[in-house]
């Protein structure tokens, strides 16, 4: 099969465009013929439009990117399906959604975002996002660069080093783990914990926020901050640096992250919400902590580039769940006890690398992605 893979986004290192690049490697180690672009690379394309003339496009992004990932396409008379994730809600094009023979989506929670918010589920079929296990595996102390990292942070050899990485932390649950550590930080004596975000003015919003509360709960001293540019390909020297991967994400459609540190034996501390929730399994490759708040709106701005003639509110006629917030008690507990048991933390990140190999590895996912659209897909 002749197979066009578009990603809405230039950035090399988005977990949009890692997502298109796992899967093109997949579905080419399946034999097929596969093509991988950007959808702002419009020369590009129209060149691979009418010269590799693919028999299925499929379009990586979020619901907001359906005319440039696939009205586009089909108006030129190709036939497009998405692989899509959610920012919390779904506000047009389900006219379109409705009409795709097959739109596939990044977990169960995305689908049930989509069928809250009015699109109908018969089409939609959940494939989790699979991550590369030989590039993220289980790697020595000892090995050079993981040495390294700890070195940079000014991390010692017998401190935890607990790790949290995100376009900015606070997405990903920062603030709720700097209040569990607060709570326990008399019962732990050597840790630190690393907040690895990326430069944005979203990030230096919340970071003024971040500073202020590690002052307020008085671990300051402990929690390391880190916003530079990071290459996808060095990542694994940072998870393996790390004792816990730590993100219950406010919302998240996936967790790619969660994913990748699992693959190299980290035991993984998130929220029973989600993404994350279908991917780890609790107290077996990490430790779930209950919702503890909802945040609920009951209105939202919509713009035209979601496709609307102009920028206006709309009401809801019943308040949708836009983020989450993890039990901070729950929280405390799991990193009490992965501190304090170096053989748990070995066992459950063992178990985590058996999980991600077995069941989120990228050849699963593309082979997911082959049978859905070989039943689905060319039937309308």
């Amino acid at each position: 099969m002749k197979l066009m893979i578009l990603y809405p986004y230039e950035y090399e290192f988005s977990a949009l465009t890692i997502q298109a690049r796992l899967l093109e490697k997949g579905l080419r180690e399946l034999s097929h013929e596969v093509i991988c672009l950007c959808a702002g690379h419009t020369f590009s394309k129209e060149l691979e439009y009418c010269s590799f003339n693919p028999d299925l496009i499929i379009g990586i992004g979020f619901w907001g990117d359906i005319p440039r990932l696939i009205h586009e396409p089909m108006k030129r008379g190709f036939k497009a399906i998405p692989w899509f994730n959610a920012n919390g809600w779904v506000a047009n094009y389900h006219e379109t959604l409705n009409s795709l023979p097959l739109v596939l989506v990044t977990s169960d929670w995305v689908k049930n975002t989509y069928i809250r918010d009015g699109v109908k589920p018969n089409n939609i079929h959940p494939v989790h996002i699979g991550i590369d296990a030989d590039l993220f595996r289980p790697l020595s102390k000892d090995n050079p660069k993981v040495s390294k990292v700890k070195e940079m942070f000014g991390i010692k050899e017998d401190e935890k080093m607990i790790l949290t990485v995100g376009g900015d932390v606070t997405s990903k649950g920062a603030q709720e783990i700097f209040h569990a550590l607060a709570k326990i930080k008399d019962k732990l004596s050597k840790w630190k914990y690393v907040c690895k975000s990326w430069p944005s003015d979203n990030m230096k919003i919340w970071h003024s926020k971040e500073l202020q509360l590690v002052n307020e709960l008085d671990i300051a001293e402990k929690v390391i901050f880190h916003d530079e540019i990071m290459h996808h390909a060095y990542m694994p020297y940072l998870l393996n640096a790390c004792d816990i991967y730590a993100a219950p994400s406010r919302l998240e459609g996936f967790g790619m992250i969660h994913v990748e540190a699992m693959a190299c034996g980290k035991p993984v501390i998130s929220m029973k919400a989600m993404g994350p929730s279908e991917t780890i399994l609790h107290e077996k490759t990490g430790f779930l902590a209950d919702i503890a708040h909802e945040v609920k709106l009951d209105s939202e701005w919509v713009y035209p580039s979601m496709g609307f003639e102009k920028k206006h509110q709309i009401e809801f006629p019943v308040s949708k769940t836009f983020e989450y917030r993890a039990n901070v008690d729950q929280l405390a507990d799991f990193f009490l006890r992965l501190t304090q048991d170096d053989d748990l933390r070995k066992k459950i990140g063992q178990a985590a690398r058996q999980h991600v190999t077995e069941n989120l590895n990228y050849k699963v996912t593309a082979k997911r992605v082959i049978e859905l659209i070989e039943k689905f897909a060319f039937q309308r």
